[in-house]
């Protein structure tokens, strides 16, 4: 994932409703993730009663859920968020891998955006920064929500 964040005009997000699924798994970095996309969704004026925050076990389950998201009417984005990171064995990436396409499944199969907030790295220091650091992915992640909710109008892609 590339440091050079697009920049992009602020969006209402007051007309939003939005999902979101957080995993269990390494929740220390999954829950400084999750307070800050719903700072950036907050921020923007996505209303709270208007935000949907699921939990699950591990990243592997975040597609199930998100799909169970984005099938309730009137889900405009859903947000998967987790945290992978490397250990003794590649199973982190074959994880990764799965989620990302299951997500992407999700978002075709019911025409609502989904954001990939599964964050992969080869390590502690890696997933810190991303999550608690100075690389703001949730920030990212809240505002790619609100592009694609907004996308999504605009093209009346409403499932």
């Amino acid at each position: 994932m590339s440091l050079n964040a697009p920049s992009s005009p602020a969006i209402n997000g007051a007309p939003f409703s939005i999902g979101i699924v957080a995993a269990r798994y390494n929740s220390d970095l999954v829950d400084a993730l999750l307070q800050t996309v719903l700072a950036g969704l907050t921020a923007a004026g996505v209303r709270p009663k208007r935000i949907t925050t699921v939990r699950v076990p591990g990243s592997h389950e975040v597609p199930w859920a998100a799909q169970a998201l984005a099938r309730r009417r009137g889900c405009d984005c859903v947000i998967g968020l987790g945290v992978l990171i490397a250990g003794d064995t590649n199973h982190h990436e074959m994880v990764g891998q799965s989620v990302s396409h299951a997500l992407q499944q999700v978002a075709l199969a019911t025409r609502v955006p989904v954001i990939n907030g599964v964050i992969v790295t080869n390590n502690l220091k890696q997933a810190r920064a991303r999550a608690q650091g100075a690389i703001n992915r949730g920030a990212e992640f809240a505002h790619a929500a609100l592009a694609m909710a907004a996308l999504k109008r605009a093209v009346g892609g409403r499932a």
